[in-house]
């Protein structure tokens, strides 16, 4: 008996619709990188990706829990010396909702060139409005 391993090809991609609307970003989060993976696929493999498009939306919308709104910083250097650049999760928020979501993603995929592949699947919307209704969205119940 040997192993077989679902060939790249071969994946059946669904598109799933996630609503982050009153949801805490990083329960959100690790279900959503889960789902961009394909790990809750039988056919899941460590090594080929095997992950569906996920589209989010209402990331305007997305609770932190206790006082990590205004404790919780995000840094980002602008590649000058001295610009390091610091802003509280309140401030992302306001400034680019769909930002949070995606970092969040982003930190809890692998770090290589299948986790990059992963994340690429990934569509975040701060309001309720998409392009993506052309592919058949199904909706995915995440767990509060």
């Amino acid at each position: 008996m040997a192993t077989v391993y679902p060939k790249p090809e071969e994946v059946q991609r669904d598109w799933w619709l996630v609503d982050l609307a009153g949801l805490t970003v990083g329960r959100a989060a690790s279900q959503i990188a889960s789902v961009l993976r394909g790990k809750h696929k039988p056919i899941f493999t460590p090594h080929v990706d095997t992950g569906d498009f996920v589209v989010c939306i209402n990331a305007d919308k997305v609770k932190f829990s206790g006082r990590k709104l205004d404790q919780k910083e995000y840094h980002r250097f602008t590649g000058y010396i001295g610009n390091m650049k610091h802003e509280t999760a309140r401030e992302l928020l306001d400034r680019k909702p769909e930002e949070i979501i995606k970092i969040a993603i982003r930190r809890m995929m692998p770090r290589n060139a299948l986790g990059r592949q992963s994340y690429k699947k990934l569509k975040v919307y701060a309001g309720g409005e998409h392009p993506h209704s052309a592919q058949t969205l199904k909706p995915l119940e995440l767990e509060a």
